[in-house]
């Protein structure tokens, strides 16, 4: 067993009271019941956004997305190869083309130079994923999409409650896609949101969320009875798993404020070994307002990073690598393409490692495992 264990899910308030509550009170485990309301409501507020709609998870959300955005077989869609299956898998059921381009080599997002590029006449969409909760460059992907006629779908998966130039994260292209999955800063073990941005697509989602039918605006009082209208699937979570993200969002700042410090405790902690050119750490730009979701460092080459994942193991300490690359893999060689050179990408999946972080972590814990990490390169 692990002495500090990569992630620890977490209770921080009424999380527990509001299950028996939708299930004792309200009478209502099913979906969109008066936490699932709730969520939505608090997610509207936060991120000015037209529509929320919470889904069973990000990848529900992202088909939803791609569902919204129509996108038919052979249509193109750009992404990083750097991200998680889901981000290319939900355009790919739709018959779509994931379109990998490199990632930058700083805060490992999307480089926003690659992407016009990529763009051919089949092109529908870009979809910038927001690296450990740090902002893609967002008005140079906005602009390309403007002068293409292109939809941007946030992969805002890691990015709640971050910001770009003061615009939360998943508010800014005309979708965005949030998860709340046991491994985020905001959990209810699995659980997400699409962010409908685009007030042309709200009625619609609601629509495709609920089967395919029109069943939300029979209860608003709409039309007489509810009949299937459209595609759609089961995209609703239980009110339980609202009930328990809802207490988490009732205690978001005080979340992401506890991140934050053990992220600025690594990197105190970590800095002299970064100046001394010994490994990298994350980069934040001014403009963005970060959530403190991964602590990342990069070592100089896959046999580093392999030694001191083992190094850190033989101590207790769970540290591990992230993606492999989409473009590489045997779906992502069947059903995408890239353009240009993975360059970046490649190196980053051999050498980036990340270390554990979580709301109950102590300062004692980082202590301890950037203590291990020094102790490693002295000894290297």
């Amino acid at each position: 067993m692990y002495r500090i264990p990569f992630n620890k899910p977490f209770i921080v308030g009424k999380e527990l009271f509001y299950i028996a509550q939708a299930v004792i009170d309200h009478k209502h485990t099913a979906g969109d019941g008066l936490f699932t309301k709730k969520c939505q409501a608090w997610l509207e507020e936060r991120l000015g956004s037209g529509k929320v709609l919470l889904t069973h998870s990000c990848t529900a959300a992202l088909e939803m997305a791609a569902i919204l955005a129509d996108i038919q077989p052979g249509d193109e869609v750009i992404m990083p190869s750097y991200t998680f299956v889901s981000t290319a898998n939900a355009f790919v059921l739709r018959g779509g083309v994931p379109v990998f381009v490199d990632i930058r080599p700083d805060t490992l997002n999307i480089d926003e130079r690659l992407i016009e590029a990529a763009v051919t006449s089949r092109t529908k969409a870009i979809v910038p994923v927001h690296y450990a909760g740090v902002a893609c460059a967002m008005d140079t992907i906005m602009d390309i999409a403007r002068r293409h006629k292109l939809l941007v779908i946030e992969d805002a998966a890691q990015g709640i409650l971050s910001a770009y130039k003061g615009q939360p994260l998943g508010s800014i292209g005309n979708f965005g896609a949030l998860s709340f999955h046991e491994t985020k800063n905001i959990i209810s073990g699995e659980g997400g949101a699409l962010v409908v941005n685009d007030t042309r697509f709200a009625e619609r989602a609601e629509m495709i969320r609920e089967k395919g039918t029109n069943r939300s605006k029979f209860f608003r009082g709409h039309v007489d009875k509810y009949t299937w209208v459209d595609i759609g699937s089961s995209y609703l979570p239980s009110d339980i798993v609202a009930a328990f993200l809802y207490a988490q969002m009732e205690n978001a700042e005080q979340i992401i404020a506890r991140r934050n410090l053990i992220y600025d405790l690594y990197r105190t902690k970590l800095q002299p070994l970064a100046d001394n050119g010994l490994l990298r750490l994350p980069l934040i730009f001014d403009d963005c307002c970060s959530n403190g979701h991964i602590f990342y460092m990069i070592t100089k080459s896959l046999e580093e990073r392999i030694n001191l994942t083992e190094f850190l193991k033989q101590e207790g300490i769970m540290a591990v690598f992230h993606y492999v690359p989409l473009h590489s893999s045997p779906a992502g060689k069947l059903f995408g393409r890239t353009c240009g050179t993975m360059n970046v990408t490649e190196t980053v999946s051999d050498c980036l490692l990340r270390l554990p972080l979580y709301y109950e972590m102590t300062e004692k814990d980082v202590g301890f495992i950037t203590e291990t990490i020094r102790k490693f390169y002295q000894c290297a």
